[in-house]
């Protein structure tokens, strides 16, 4: 196993024309290389040291993966921060970490150079090159440590769940201090010899055109941007496609956009970027959650589900999974006696495989059974009129939660919304709908905040 630079630079010179960057602005990898070549080695003159951590922090662009791909190459693991998140927020996130200077993606091409002799060609297996940061949702968002051996192990499951290949072009439109697409988008792709693109800033009435503009024949993306293109785009906009395969996707998306097939997958930044992996078929006849199965888990990962529905994860090889949390002291392994990473969500096993069913502090408990909330708001959300939907609770008035939905919607029947309701089983069921403008979610992920929804101004209550 060699370093991830290593292997990029390999990747490079036997392949000089792969594209890497935003759809609007790629470069030929060999160039890419050359400009990180040179910002490497303007680095290093400039004070940064091989080991010690830097911070990256800059909207996704081509000069950001080219900044990305230059700390790779001077041996400068690269903290990737948020850069929507305030400066105060930043600070106290890096504060542990300590980075030696703070970057943007100013000047990414400003010089060429050749790789040779850059201190990041020799990184080993289990030096750390980059840490990603946790989405927050229990307290100041931490840094997750991985090391080459993650990455490597990471592109080699994903480019055999998504069949990839030299002649593929992927195309991963989603912010890249998340490993979703810098893991499973960029690395796979170019440790395999794809082209590896990305956007700017998501855009539904732009994604199909890029997508045909560029022949791009893998996507990668994560279920927001698949419920705003199934809601926002038709089957028209798709159509004259070469997408073959996709992670994330679910059957509606599949078969009304034309695409053969999806993997699926269960996995956090933590448990190697991705632990569990399963591919289907738009012809399966597969459960409406099946975006949420994971499948079997990786051979170079062990798992388990512990009696109170959480998953463990720990790995079988050195590597597999991330190097631990950054900490004042120094990383935190965050690992029990034997090993296992207690990964705080909740899921079940379906034969040999993994089912997630949510986060463990975002779970909702009625009589004494535990809400599936991807399927509740899967199975509400094909109402006539509801735009966007999402759960939470509220204080029950004995000791169980109580199930409230808040709903994006226009003319929205209220009868019709009903008689979904009623179709789950009881202790499923919303006990109020409040309609509001829009949910809050993360600018960068677009994931559900919803903790912030009991404080989302009501246009409406259709049910209380």
């Amino acid at each position: 196993m060699t370093g991830l630079a290593r292997a990029i630079v390999a990747q490079a010179e036997a392949r000089p024309a792969l594209l890497l960057g935003t759809a609007e602005d790629p470069l030929p990898l060999a160039r890419a290389v050359a400009f990180a070549s040179g910002r490497a080695r303007r680095l290093l003159a400039d004070g940064a040291r091989p080991g010690e951590p830097v911070a990256l922090v800059a909207p996704t662009s081509t000069d950001y993966l080219v900044t990305w791909l230059a700390c790779l190459l001077a041996g400068v693991p690269v903290a990737l921060v948020n850069p929507t998140y305030t400066p105060d927020l930043q600070s106290a996130m890096l504060a542990p970490l300590a980075p030696t200077v703070t970057l943007t993606d100013t000047g990414a091409r400003d010089v060429e150079s050749t790789p040779d002799g850059l201190p990041g060609l020799g990184s080993g297996p289990l030096d750390v090159v980059s840490f990603m940061h946790t989405s927050g949702t229990t307290g100041l968002p931490k840094f997750c440590a991985q090391s080459n051996a993650y990455f490597l192990r990471l592109a080699a499951a994903m480019r055999e769940g998504l069949r990839l290949g030299p002649e593929d072009t992927v195309l991963a439109p989603l912010p890249m201090f998340h490993v979703n697409p810098l893991g499973y988008g960029v690395v796979t792709a170019l440790l395999t010899g794809a082209g590896a693109l990305t956007v700017g800033r998501f855009s539904a009435s732009g994604f199909w055109p890029t997508v045909k503009e560029h022949g791009v024949t893998v996507l990668i993306l994560h279920a927001p941007p698949v419920e705003i293109l199934k809601r926002a785009t038709t089957a028209a906009d798709a159509a004259g496609h070469s997408v073959r395969t996709m992670f994330y996707a679910d059957q509606r998306f599949l078969r009304t956009f034309g695409i053969g097939e999806a993997v699926s997958a269960y996995g956090s930044t933590e448990a190697g970027g991705v632990s569990h992996l399963a591919r289907w078929s738009a012809a399966d006849d597969l459960p409406p959650d099946v975006g949420r199965r994971g499948g079997p888990a990786r051979a170079d990962v062990d798992w388990t589900v512990r009696e109170d529905g959480v998953v463990l994860v720990r790995e079988r090889e050195p590597g597999a999974l991330f190097s631990g949390y950054v900490t004042a002291a120094g990383l935190d392994p965050a690992r029990d006696a034997e090993g296992w990473f207690d990964t705080g969500d909740l899921g079940a096993r379906d034969g040999e495989g993994l089912v997630f069913l949510e986060r463990r502090s975002e779970s909702i408990r009625v009589k004494g059974e535990f809400v599936p909330i991807p399927f509740v708001e899967e199975h509400l959300s094909v109402v006539d009129g509801v735009r966007d939907c999402a759960i939470w609770k509220r204080p029950g008035q004995l000791s169980d939660d109580e199930v409230v939905a808040y709903v994006v919607a226009d003319g929205l029947a209220p009868a019709a919304l009903h008689a979904r309701i009623v179709e789950l089983p009881g202790f499923m069921r919303p006990t109020a709908v409040a309609r509001v403008d829009a949910l809050p979610r993360d600018a960068a992920a677009g994931k559900v905040q919803r903790r912030r929804l009991d404080e989302t101004a009501v246009l409406e209550w259709i049910l209380t």
